[in-house]
């Protein structure tokens, strides 16, 4: 059996494969929202690609419907460290890219951040965690900003809280691969198990898997020859990202220029633990 033959639709590779086709991705995205959608545009170039500015490969499905709402959707299988953060960069990053075309404020689309994650992301057991802004003094009141960020948990136990087509998704993407080949009675399930096998049986996709695992390959050694200290700093930096407030030319500087290992440990746990980019100088100073 090739590696390809071994994955599953929660593989990044696969997923994003199945789902750069608008057929398969706008019922996903119907299901996880409960909203009705007459037609998803996927944007191929930003689906799947490998860019030093995203560090590394980027599998996340990017789309958007006829009312111009746009979607990022994430597939997550290792819990990392600041989610929340990282739902903020998705936000601001589809916002960026709108009033770079030329949109003022008062035209951003509604934009949705989507984990799907085969973890519970916040350990509550629940399938769906859908995030707004919430006026503290009031909760009948959200703010107008047009952002929502929904967070899905594979192994999620309040069945009778959602429907019945979204915990069936749920269980078939949280399967093993013997789990993903049964017959789950729904006929979109069987879609995306039809597009799974005619992935596994493409020589084209099989050569593209295989080019992504060299292009991986090739990032870990890399980074494994540039030395341990190298991978410390790009760590810090990588946490930084997420955090609020901007790196600086000079902040990005001084963390590069470090070399000592003792306080390059010092400062990765000073970037998990900081609220903001500010409070990471402040320990610095």
């Amino acid at each position: 059996m090739s590696l390809l033959e071994k994955l599953t639709l929660k593989d990044n590779f696969m997923f994003g494969a199945v789902m750069i086709h608008p057929e398969n991705c706008k019922p996903l995205l119907e299901r996880i929202l409960g909203i009705s959608i007459e037609r998803v545009t996927v944007s191929m170039e930003k689906s799947m690609i490998y860019h030093p500015e995203y560090k590394g490969v980027r599998l996340d499905i990017v789309a958007k419907d006829e009312r111009h709402t746009h979607y990022n959707v994430e597939m997550q299988v290792v819990k990392k460290p600041a989610l929340g953060k990282r739902s903020r960069y998705y936000h601001s990053q589809i916002d960026m890219e709108l009033l770079i075309s030329g949109k003022d404020y008062g035209e951003l689309s509604d934009a949705f951040v989507i984990f799907i994650c085969d973890f519970d992301p916040f350990g509550m057991g629940k399938y769906r965690y859908t995030f707004r802004n919430l006026c503290l003094e009031d909760h009948d009141m959200s703010l107008p900003d047009g952002c929502t960020t929904v967070f899905l948990n594979t192994h999620g136990t309040n069945e009778e809280e959602i429907p019945e087509s979204l915990v069936t998704l749920l269980k078939y993407i949280g399967s093993d691969l013997a789990e993903s080949q049964k017959d789950y009675g729904d006929p979109y399930i069987r879609q995306l198990q039809n597009a799974v096998r005619n992935i596994k049986a493409s020589r084209e996709m099989e050569a593209q898997y295989m080019l992504l695992e060299e292009m991986l390959k090739d990032e870990w050694k890399a980074g494994h020859e540039k030395g341990r200290a190298e991978g410390r700093t790009h760590d810090i930096l990588e946490l930084l990202s997420f955090k609020p407030g901007i790196i600086s030319e000079e902040l990005h500087t001084r963390i590069l220029a470090q070399k000592d290992e003792t306080i390059l440990l010092q400062y990765l746990r000073a970037a998990y633990s900081a609220n903001s980019v500010e409070e990471f100088e402040r320990f610095l100073s």
